[in-house]
């Protein structure tokens, strides 16, 4: 009788595990069924264009054609997502950054990039490469703070101007659940161009195509790689014709960075697949990859939005990140003035931000015309209930990430009709190689309307300055800034300006003497700058391509 309870009870207890086994093979099937025919799953997950964000901030989305704005991003919230993907998928996730990463934000210049050293290092991630924003502080000191990350930075087109070796390695071989996982990575070849020139001295930095099928060659054939990635900062137009050409078989997907472009399913291109994740530390793609055999058999894609709520901060990068910004914390916090109106960049042709720029700019030096570089960056202020936004000190560094002194000059109508038309050519030119740089220059004093979709030269449709249109043979005044080792007759980036002087203040002086003037300011968009042939508001450079930035 002992003997029948024993088994009865041993039967009991079989059945019942065996039920919870069959349960839960029931609630995964996909993944019991990867596993019993060799396919493993890869989980990549990457972020980019972090540009200084440590904190959450506000962040702007579209919804029913309407702009709203949420709380999203911090770097320790980022840290809880990358803990719960690496639990689900552990020993299969790889974790990259695509660079732009540590500057853009008071914090970022202030320390000159130094917070970001701790901090990365306290985070998972397993590789990161530099973006065209990492010589901002200048080239010793963009080593010093990427090799205090304690993680592998690779890039495959800069160059020691001396010693004409390679600043990083070009590549990096990692293998996962017994998955050869291979990552090149380049950087914009149009640094020394596109920044100020005495960042990058001292830094070669070469075409993509100089090496690039040299290498694919090297790791698919001589290191047998399974999947080929590209980690590419050449902006979103670059990374789609890469995509296109044939000398980029062998590569799986690029992922892309420096544009900002929230890409949400990625872009199937000739030989392989683009995709981009947004701004700020505001997102994180994640990307699943099924391989069996060496080769891609399914695949799946999210973009993550890092909603603080859902995920809360990691404990200890937090503190990673409160320690590090301590120092600069009161500095940071005074507050400039206030705003009744939302401020925010993402639109292509004209916001609010860059007007209140450049008519502090005009309001500070007299000039007809001032102007200011087509930023990408700068997280939103957004009024709160009692319809106000204070703007701060550490706002000014998110808004002009240069703290440059004013410069001003001379220059005809003729000189300003030409610039513009290169201007916007570098935004919409219909070769992708021919764009570059931000998105249209921002200025005060004049208005224009264009056709972006025109042939190069003949875009623009109509100029004025102060409601009168432009006078080709007269000469006008304008400011901008100063940017630092071009020559004396640049002017942002427009040449053979006359009579050239740099002020005795800065783009930041000149922002906060405003604000003490004017206390509360109600900056909008008011019709400056207008793309004839395009619906407002701009929110992608993307021609004839199946995404929408929201």
């Amino acid at each position: 009788m002992t003997y029948k309870a024993d088994f009865s009870l041993f039967t009991i207890l079989f059945l019942f595990a065996m039920s919870l086994l069959v349960s839960c093979q029931s609630s995964h099937p996909d993944e019991t069924q990867a596993n019993a025919d060799g396919t493993e799953t890869i989980t990549i997950l990457q972020t980019a264009d972090i540009h200084g964000q440590l904190l959450p901030h506000q962040e702007m989305f579209i919804e029913d054609g309407e702009f709203v704005f949420r709380e999203r991003g911090g770097m320790a919230h980022l840290q809880t997502i990358f803990k719960q993907v690496k639990a689900e998928n552990p020993g299969g996730t790889v974790i990259l950054d695509g660079g732009d990463l540590i500057q853009g934000s008071a914090v970022a210049a202030l320390s000159e990039g130094e917070v970001f050293g701790p901090v990365i290092n306290a985070m998972d991630y397993d590789f990161l490469i530099p973006g065209n924003w990492e010589v901002i502080f200048g080239s010793r000191k963009m080593r010093e703070v990427l090799q205090a990350y304690g993680k592998p930075v690779i890039s495959a087109n800069m160059y020691d101007e001396a010693s004409a070796a390679t600043v990083y390695p070009p590549y990096l071989v990692k293998e996962v659940k017994g998955v050869k996982l291979g990552f090149i990575s380049y950087n914009d070849p149009e640094v020394p161009v596109r920044q100020n020139p005495s960042f990058s001295k001292g830094l070669v930095f070469k075409q993509v195509e100089d090496n690039l099928e040299a290498l694919i060659k090297e790791l698919k054939e001589e290191q047998q790689v399974d999947v080929l990635f590209l980690v590419t900062h050449i902006g979103i137009s670059k990374q789609l014709h890469l995509a296109d050409q044939e000398y980029v078989q062998g590569v799986d997907f690029i992922l892309g960075n420096d544009t900002h472009e929230r890409i949400r399913q990625p872009l199937k291109r000739k030989y392989a697949q683009v995709l981009e994740p947004g701004a700020f530390a505001s997102f994180v793609g994640r990307l699943d990859l099924d391989v069996k055999n060496g080769k891609i058999v399914g695949q799946r894609y999210e973009l993550i939005e890092v909603d603080p709520a859902r995920y809360p901060a990691d404990a200890a990068v937090q503190q990673v990140v409160t320690e590090q910004m301590a120092p600069y914390k009161e500095k940071m916090d005074r507050v400039l003035g206030y705003t009744t109106t939302p401020l925010y960049r993402y639109l292509v042709v004209e916001n609010a931000m860059d007007n209140m720029i450049t008519d502090a700019l005009r309001w500070k030096t007299g000039a007809d015309i001032a102007i200011s570089n087509g930023f990408r960056f700068s997280t939103p202020i957004v009024p709160d209930a009692t319809g106000k936004a204070a703007i701060t000190y550490s706002d000014v560094w998110n808004m002009l990430p240069v703290n440059e002194n004013v410069k001003t000059g001379k220059a005809t109508g003729q000189q300003l009709h030409d610039w513009m038309e290169q201007e916007l050519h570098n935004v919409f030119a219909h070769k992708p190689l021919e764009r570059f740089g931000g998105w249209v220059i921002r200025f005060s004093g004049m208005e224009m309307t264009f056709n972006a979709n025109a042939p190069k030269g003949q875009r623009v449709q109509s100029i004025t300055v102060g409601g009168k249109p432009l006078d080709l043979q007269r000469e006008y005044t304008l400011a901008a800034c100063r940017r630092s080792g071009e020559p004396d007759h640049m002017l942002c980036r427009m040449p053979h300006a006359r009579e050239p002087q740099v002020m005795n203040y800065t783009v930041h002086d000149v922002l906060e003497d405003y604000l003490k003037n004017h206390g509360t300011v109600a900056p909008a968009t008011d019709g400056r700058a207008k793309a004839l042939d395009l619906d407002t508001p701009v929110l992608s450079q993307l021609p004839k391509v199946d995404y929408k930035f929201r």
